[in-house]
């Protein structure tokens, strides 16, 4: 007896943050809008937090300078962002997709993969199904969402951001490979500029041409990685859907081989430190509230500090200007630092994805 191909579905909210703010000002549908920092005129500090597909039709994108995005898009409408309204919304946008699946995973504020193989006999049947979501989150929420059906994780990913906004793409099982070949590399979650740029470099500049490639050079080329880029090429990557318990906090920490008296030097590993946890949280796609430091001085006396930022962000320049903003107490302390550490908490899942290849 064949075995029966699972039946995959990734939604993606279109433009979460902008449309949350849309639907409590319907004045600002059809506008270019920037959810960030305040501009000041094009001299503002701060990121693009999110923005409308008006708003990227001039060149704006996540995670810009709030300063370039207004010279860009000067005529923008610019609002702070709310993340207490965000994250409202999204548990209620998630429980109405919980409700639709056997499995399902969150991977975002704003995007979720669902298992529909056992309520689903056929990827006909999944296609009405996702048809009925789109309507049931319009009505409910105001929202719209993109949907992508497939036989696993990757394809259904992929295909989620085929026909945005508010597309929907079924990917059968026998148009998988018609489906993949002439797509671009960087078309798969996860592969970022570099991977790409080193795979053209190699001539490989499809998801067809990179299906040539074998596991064995892949892996390589990319170490572990490279399984999971040849699974994915080749249709065949078989991740579960599975529900995932949020990171309450990551740290990082640094202890001294000697034990330091020059806080310039304890300073230059916190900067390293601020780096690497900044890294992480962007991997694991979350924003944070909290960030704290951990100071152990000579004596194994340990210190931890916190400091708390008004909203939920991703921003590395919060992280650092609160790091050195803590350590401010320790600078003049006499004592040596045997050990530091950088620690983010109050976690919640970020707008959007980050890659897994950089």
């Amino acid at each position: 007896m064949q075995k029966r191909h699972r039946i995959v579905m990734h939604c993606d909210i279109n433009a979460f943050y902008p449309s949350c703010e849309v639907r409590r000002d319907p004045s600002l549908e059809g506008k270019p809008l920037v959810v960030g920092a305040d501009p000041k005129g094009g001299h503002g500090r701060g990121v693009v937090t999110s923005c409308s597909y008006e708003a990227r039709k001039l060149g704006v994108r996540s995670g810009m300078p709030i300063s370039q995005a207004y010279r860009l898009a000067p005529q923008a409408v610019y609002v702070r962002p709310d993340f207490e309204l965000y994250g409202q919304t999204s548990e209620r946008v998630m429980e109405l997709l919980k409700s639709y699946a056997t499995k399902f995973e969150q991977t975002s504020i704003d995007e979720a993969f669902l298992e529909v193989t056992d309520n689903c006999p056929s990827f006909e049947e999944a296609r009405h199904l996702a048809e009925k979501m789109k309507k049931d989150l319009r009505k409910a929420e105001g929202l719209t969402m993109s949907i992508g059906v497939a036989p696993n994780k990757s394809i259904a990913k992929i295909a989620s951001d085929y026909q945005k906004p508010d597309g929907l793409t079924v990917v059968f099982p026998d148009q998988v490979d018609g489906f993949l070949s002439a797509l671009p590399v960087e078309k798969i979650s996860g592969v970022g500029k570099k991977t790409t740029e080193f795979l053209n470099a190699k001539g490989i500049t499809t998801i067809g041409e990179l299906r040539k490639i074998s596991a064995k050079n892949l892996t390589d080329w990319f170490g572990r990685g490279g399984v999971w880029l040849w699974a994915i090429a080749n249709g065949i990557e078989e991740t579960p859907v599975e529900e995932r318990p949020l990171r309450k906090s990551i740290s990082v920490e640094q202890t001294f081989e000697k034990d330091l008296r020059d806080k310039s030097l304890v300073i230059q590993a916190l900067d390293a430190l601020t780096v690497e946890v900044h890294e992480r949280l962007l991997e694991e796609r979350l924003v944070f509230r909290t960030v704290g430091v951990k100071v152990r001085l000579e004596g194994f006396q340990t210190f931890t500090r916190e400091k708390t930022h008004t909203g939920y962000v991703d921003d590395k320049n919060v992280i650092d200007e609160y790091v050195k903003l803590l350590f401010r107490e320790f600078e003049n302390d006499r004592r040596k630092v045997r050990l530091v550490g950088v620690r983010l908490s109050g976690l919640r899942p970020a707008e959007g994805q980050q890659s897994r290849l950089s």
